[in-house]
């Protein structure tokens, strides 16, 4: 048995020293990097069929394996972040990403670019959990919503700019240009993050659970695997092939769910003893586990969107990949201008002044999005696409700082790996229900004898009368979502 340090006494600071200001850009950087690069490969994928010689099927591994691997090892950071220093958590990870990006870029097939892709998302599965922790270690309650507007702005505008990024990229260039074009930039923040970031925090030496990795991987990664099927399982193909999915699909999300629950068993089991994988004690604060709830909705609703959104834009409205991309890039741009300005409000007037009008702006859209046509005008999505990324900018900045704010500091490492695991299980939720939906609802209406026009728009209805449905109870728990008491004692109110 063993305890963290970080479990004694914890003085909270009073500022942002110049040497955490520069430990936190450089996190954020590094941060935004890895997101962007996370979100190109989806574009780029119908080139890569062509180039490489591949199925489509073949193809979608690129996405799920980097998908799988990051579900697979954030629930594992909480342990790291306590045990490792910040210096070498963040060579680890930009030298895990650096290291697929220059393998994706010089792959001479498939299987390189797809250990490639693996490697990658080791990286960046670290990057998001080390910059939050790093964060509320640093950071003083009150200046908190400021610095967490910052960390909205690489959640929300990294994944938005991605696709349009990779969208004139490909058209002008080869799908090897998008690794080319990061790799410097990753190699850069390596460099200079190895040199300038210094530790901050204290480490423990709790020793690691072999079993809890075990079940975490075949939980987590089950039933991300699992989601990710829910769409092929609706493919037609063939019968035959349909079959195949469907059992992958039930096994994938059976395993998932079983080991979850034994996970759960495991954590519960050692967080006696504080040698827990991911303490679930975090869980004991109702505004945490209540702000990781609403969070997991808004990420359902954030990444189903801007994945369908993109397909009825192309599939519906005829536009190219490119001027798809910049009817989301207003509101991209919106939303990483709004960040610091949300998280001052945040911290002088909490949050119910934003995520209640952030929560019903994002359900206005959202409802509003249940009557587009094939004749909507592209003008009208700009702006409503617009304002919904300005309702989520409004959301997420709370969200964070309400949630981790609410735990006790030795608990934040796991507060972060839990909020950046439910982002990943969310979000491949939110794919895989509204794709479903989409596909499932255009082909009825094909065969009902809609135009393919009428059909695609028949199936973005659908897909996000789902996402409303869903999103709707939100606008309950925004109203009981609070602020947590800037305690003196590191101790914060909201147990």
């Amino acid at each position: 048995m063993t305890s963290a340090p970080t479990g004694s006494v914890h003085t909270p600071p009073t500022t942002v020293g110049a040497k955490e200001n520069r430990v936190i850009w450089l996190l954020l950087a590094a941060a935004f990097v890895a997101i962007l690069n996370e979100t190109t490969m989806g574009v780029a994928i119908p080139h890569l069929i062509g180039d490489l010689g591949i199925t489509a099927v073949d193809a979608q591994w690129l996405t799920t394996a980097f998908m799988l691997t990051m579900a697979v090892v954030i629930p594992t950071t909480g342990f790291l972040l306590r045990r490792f220093s910040t210096r070498a958590m963040f060579a680890t990870a930009m030298g895990l990403f650096s290291l697929g990006t220059l393998v994706a870029l010089v792959s001479p097939g498939f299987t390189v670019l797809l250990i490639a892709r693996v490697i990658q998302a080791s990286g960046t599965a670290i990057m998001m959990p080390l910059l939050m922790t790093t964060l509320m270690d640093v950071v003083p309650p009150h200046l908190r919503g400021r610095m967490m507007g910052r960390v909205s702005v690489v959640i929300s505008l990294a994944p938005a700019i991605g696709p349009t990024m990779a969208g004139i990229v490909l058209d002008t260039l080869s799908w090897r240009w998008i690794f080319a074009i990061v790799l410097p930039i990753a190699l850069a923040a390596l460099i200079v993050g190895v040199r300038w970031i210094q530790n901050l925090g204290e480490t423990s030496h709790a020793p690691l659970d072999i079993l809890s990795v075990i079940l975490s991987a075949l939980g987590f990664g089950g039933l991300v695997y699992g989601l990710s099927q829910i769409g092929g399982a609706e493919s037609g193909a063939s019968a035959a092939a349909d079959q195949v999915v469907t059992a992958t699909l039930v096994i994938s999300l059976s395993v998932g769910i079983v080991s979850l629950g034994l996970f759960v068993w495991r954590q519960l089991v050692l967080q006696r003893v504080d040698d827990a994988l991911l303490d679930l004690r975090i869980f004991r604060s109702g505004n945490f586990s209540l702000s990781v709830a609403h969070f997991a909705v808004m990420s359902l609703a954030f990444f189903g969107v801007i994945t369908a959104l993109p397909l009825y834009l192309q599939g519906t409205l005829g536009l190219s990949a490119t001027e798809s991309g910049l009817v989301v890039l207003p509101g991209a741009l919106a939303m990483g201008l709004l960040g610091p300005v949300i998280g001052r409000i945040y911290d002088r007037w909490g949050t119910r002044v934003l995520l209640v009008p952030g929560t019903i702006g994002v359900l206005v859209i959202l409802w509003w999005f249940t009557t587009l046509t094939e004749t909507t005008p592209v003008w009208m999505l700009v702006v409503t696409q617009t304002l919904l990324s300005i309702g989520l900018a409004m959301s997420f900045t709370p969200l964070f700082t309400a949630s981790l704010g609410s735990l006790e500091p030795k608990y934040y490492s796991f507060g972060s790996a839990t909020v950046s695991t439910v982002q990943q299980v969310a979000g491949a939720a939110g794919i895989a229900l509204l794709i479903t939906v989409m596909s499932s609802v255009s082909a009825n209406a094909a065969a009902s004898g809609a135009g393919a026009a009428a059909a695609g728009a028949a199936g973005a209805r659908g897909a996000f009368l789902l996402g409303a449905i869903i999103a709707t109870p939100l606008l309950i728990s925004a109203f009981l979502i609070r602020k947590p008491a800037d305690a003196p004692d590191g101790m914060p109110a909201g147990h």
